[in-house]
């Protein structure tokens, strides 16, 4: 078994609450205004549902997805939809999204896999179509907390993205955590365009 899909099945109660409510707008909103009225989303291992929840309210249209099958069924009830449960590798959809939301998720996958998965987030967006992720803000690769992470710079994701020509980065920034009491943890954003 994986280790970080075994992290929340076991702690999804606690990382939900610890998660669902902190305000996530500024990014949300950031990605919401690049698309058009009624666009449709993948929210692409959504954990708690809660920006899945933001999307539905704002009128988008929203598949969600989570690796752990404890946070799809919590997600499931928190945003009155099905949330699918699919490992990032296993995304094998083509054309289908006008924006793909992986909200500190793919940060999970080592970066070989995560190249591969990327490659096919694009597939999977239409044409110029957006991605909004999130890393955290360093060098570090490896295992924390019980759960595998990837770390970026600025620096080092343009280097890293060299290998996925069909995807530009639009956009970055970066943003102290919100959730109370991270305040000194960073992370950076990033739009991505096809």
């Amino acid at each position: 078994m994986d280790p970080t899909i075994d992290y929340y099945n076991l702690n999804a109660e606690n990382f939900i609450e610890s998660t669902q409510n902190v305000d996530m707008h500024h990014a949300q909103d950031r990605f919401l205004q690049l698309l058009d009225e009624n666009a449709s989303i993948l929210d692409f291992g959504c954990g708690s549902g809660r920006d899945t929840r933001y999307f539905l309210d704002k009128g988008y249209r929203v598949t969600a997805t989570d690796g752990s099958a404890e946070l799809c069924r919590w997600a499931s009830d928190f945003t009155g939809i099905e949330v699918k449960e699919l490992l990032f590798g296993e995304l094998d959809e083509i054309d289908i999204y006008d924006g793909i939301w992986a909200c500190s998720s793919i940060l999970h996958l080592p970066k070989n896999e995560l190249l591969l998965v990327i490659r096919k987030m694009c597939d999977a967006l239409k044409s110029t179509g957006v991605i909004y992720t999130s890393f955290k803000y360093g060098d570090f690769e490896g295992e924390r907390n019980g759960r595998y992470f990837t770390d970026f710079r600025e620096d080092t994701f343009r280097k890293f993205m060299k290998g996925i020509p069909k995807l530009t980065i639009e956009d970055q920034w970066i943003t102290g955590d919100v959730r109370p009491g991270r305040g000194d943890e960073r992370w950076l954003n990033l739009i991505l365009r096809k």
